[in-house]
């Protein structure tokens, strides 16, 4: 919902043609259906009136000065003035009448039944048949589809949910939401997990399924919260910003309320129901045992939880955010005024202009406006880019790159251009001294980006001991004897395991060697022939080579130090008695005096990189570096990860896919391996960041380079 502003009335500036002499004017006749309403007091104190236009279904605010010259309107032009300074305090002069003459005219909220009047309404009709491209273009970007007129529904079941406008449901409702986000963080693991596991095709049809849920819920927060204060609502539907669905409800004449409390109740009434059905669902979710229904309340949960208070909340696009801060601070067209404030500081201090403001407010207010559209043009600027790449992607690729220019070159180009098209009309107003500054800063950006310029490549790492052996039990076995963690020398026993299965079949092979070997002393002696001796033989030796291989086994159960170092990371569950499987991991040897890091850069990075380089290590959690050389480079990309500590899912930085069954590095990356000029400050395996001081080159030839990268492999239909 919003309201215009008559300009001049409440700040922002004329915008139209103004004839050379209000004396001169021909004051034409007001539309007869217009309606007048009060409104509430402008920030100075004055009265306000809000003039409806039913036809289109607009309000236009204005102040008193308007309203009275309106109460005079069919008088001539001369009379109305004189009129309005002899029974007003007011002080009108030619240009405030034809301000706003032009302002009628403009929204045409005047009769048009002289010729003029049907002439020029007829050349803004031929101008805009001459504009298709134009209409194309803003109905491609937003389209508002009437749905249902629910005027009736809404009244005849606002008795029912009456309950939910009263303080009792109010603190209850409170009370579950503190009560199951306490729920929630005692069984955060659990929650995060179920957000990975949500990334499936099931999964993105629950979320939908919960977004269209929680949006029609909020959606009826505002229609029955206008319903209650007499605020028509007129249609509810769906609208189309460029081609994506969301929910509306027309509740645009809540502006007939001079109460803003009420106006605010309208707008926060479906956030606030979007976090009361989010703080239940979390609730709910806590209490609940796994299965389906757990899952469709962690969807509404979370969706609701994120519309709420990551979209619905932003002030900055006209969502529920920008109207509640609209009205919280009385100032209508928020973005507008606060945009031509942003335009003329820039001018005054970039330019040096001797700009005055677009309106006279207190130095905080307008400090605050100013930032405040510095900070909704850099919000913009990325949810632009952001929606101009999802259409590119989600199109086939024609039609995608025109969307994609159009959306570019409608939302960021165009604002830019229009107002670099008044500095440059405007650029002989320039102090000297601020334009060779401007040539200046030029100069210095094209240089910089010409010379070859040293940098530093980031990219996320571990670190490891170079020399490192991870123990495992060849078989299943049971632990006999465990050495403590700490300090080893090469040879010592670090684990010692028994297999029953293999004693017994060590035993047994021996036992029958014996008796081969007793029963074929006996046939030297005796008068055998040599067919018995040569299969005892035979058997023999089969035996004495299965119980060998007993043996073999035996010693291969006691796990010695290969080499001097630190054994770590025992399994706690790895004791004397307990038995062990050929996966399980029992602990890890390491030699503490080398230490080698493994990153992981893309592959515009890898091209600057060589053997030799110098680089810095940041361990996690640290800002003290740790020198570093580069090793090796590898020459293929790095398709599964050496350890899982560095998938993103596990505390790392690096996203993995599963393809096939198997986990693969979503992005093409290479291993580039360093060695530490010193250990590290805690000896073990950590993550890590790594800045490598790659060789210098120009910013131009690589930003070229990725450009032409992006078109070739863009450039195939």
């Amino acid at each position: 919902m919003s309201a215009n502003i008559l300009p001049g009335t409440d700040g922002s500036a004329p915008a139209t043609v103004i004839p050379p002499r209000a004396a001169s004017l021909d004051l034409p006749a007001l539309r007869e259906d217009l309606i007048l309403l009060p409104a509430g007091d402008n920030r100075d104190g004055s009265p306000a009136w809000m003039i409806q236009d039913p036809v289109a279904n607009r309000f236009y605010r204005i102040g008193w000065l308007e309203f009275e010259m309106l109460a005079r309107w069919q008088t001539s032009a001369d009379l109305l003035l004189d009129q309005v300074h002899a029974e007003t305090p007011l002080a009108p002069d030619e240009s405030s009448l034809q301000a706003l003459l032009a302002f009628l005219q403009q929204n045409f909220l005047v009769r048009t039944d002289s010729p003029a009047a049907s002439a020029r309404l007829a050349e803004i009709s031929a101008r805009q048949r001459r504009r298709d491209l134009r209409w194309l273009v803003h109905h491609y970007l937003f389209i508002r589809i009437p749905l249902l007129r629910p005027e009736r529904f809404l009244a005849a079941t606002l008795p029912r949910i009456e309950f939910v406008f009263s303080r009792t449901f109010a603190i209850l409702v409170l009370s579950m939401t503190v009560a199951g986000l306490w729920l929630a963080f005692r069984q955060w693991d659990s929650f995060i997990s179920s957000i990975h596991e949500s990334f499936t095709p099931a999964g993105v049809v629950a979320y939908l399924t919960a977004l269209c849920a929680a949006k029609l819920l909020h959606e009826l927060g505002h229609a029955y919260t206008a319903t209650r204060y007499g605020v028509r609502v007129a249609h509810m539907g769906v609208s189309l910003v460029v081609l994506f669905p969301l929910l509306y409800t027309d509740t645009s004449e809540s502006w007939k309320l001079t109460d803003r409390r009420q106006r605010l109740a309208i707008v926060a009434a479906g956030m606030l129901t979007e976090i009361a059905v989010a703080g239940i669902a979390t609730l709910a979710w806590s209490l609940v045992d796994d299965g389906p229904l757990r899952s469709a309340l962690f969807f509404l949960a979370t969706t609701s939880w994120v519309l709420s208070l990551g979209v619905n909340a932003s002030p900055f696009m006209r969502f529920d955010g920008y109207f509640l801060l609209s009205d919280m601070l009385d100032l209508p067209n928020l973005h507008a005024r606060s945009s031509a404030l942003a335009r003329a500081f820039l001018r005054r201090h970039l330019l040096g202009w001797r700009e005055a403001a677009a309106e006279s407010l207190p130095p905080r207010l307008a400090g605050f406006l100013v930032a405040f559209a510095l900070v909704t043009w850099a919000y913009r600027l990325m949810v632009f880019l952001a929606i101009a790449l999802l259409v590119y992607l989600f199109f086939f690729k024609l039609l995608g790159i025109v969307l994609f220019a159009v959306e570019i070159v409608w939302f960021i180009v165009l604002p830019v251009w229009s107002e670099i098209k008044v500095w440059w009309a405007r650029r002989n107003d320039i102090p000297v001294s601020r334009r060779r500054l401007a040539w200046g800063l030029l100069a210095l950006l094209v240089l910089l980006s010409a010379i070859p310029l040293p940098h530093g490549i980031e990219a996320p790492a571990w670190i490891r001991a170079e020399k490192t052996l991870a123990l495992y039990s060849p078989y299943p076995a049971r632990i006999l004897q465990v050495h403590p963690p700490g300090m080893v020398v090469a040879g010592d026993v670090l684990l010692a395991l028994d297999s029953p299965d293999n004693r017994a079949r060590g035993a047994r092979a021996e036992a029958v060697t014996a008796t081969l070997w007793s029963r074929l002393q006996r046939s030297n002696s005796s008068t055998e022939d040599a067919e018995q001796r040569a299969l005892l033989s035979g058997l023999l030796r089969q035996e004495m080579a299965e119980a060998s291989s007993a043996r073999d086994e035996v010693d291969r159960l006691v796990l010695r130090a290969p080499f001097s170092g630190v054994l770590s990371d025992l399994d706690p569950l790895v004791q004397a008695g307990s038995w062990v499987s050929p996966q399980q991991q029992l602990g890890i040897l390491f030699a503490p005096d080398q230490w080698i890091v493994e990153a992981f850069v893309d592959q515009r990075g890898r091209q600057y990189l060589k053997p030799g380089d110098s680089a810095r290590v940041y361990p996690t959690g640290s800002l003290v570096p740790i020198k570093a050389q580069v090793i090796g480079i590898d020459s293929a990309r790095t398709l599964r990860l050496p350890d899982p500590m560095l998938d993103a899912a596990h505390g790392g930085t690096i996203l993995v896919s599963t393809v096939g069954g198997r986990a693969e590095v979503q992005r093409s990356l290479y291993r580039v391996r360093l060695r530490l000029e010193e250990p590290p400050p805690s000896p073990r395996t950590q993550l890590a960041s790594a800045v490598i001081r790659a060789a210098p080159h120009m910013l131009t030839a690589g930003w070229l380079q990725g450009l032409a990268s992006l078109l070739v492999r863009e450039s195939g239909f």
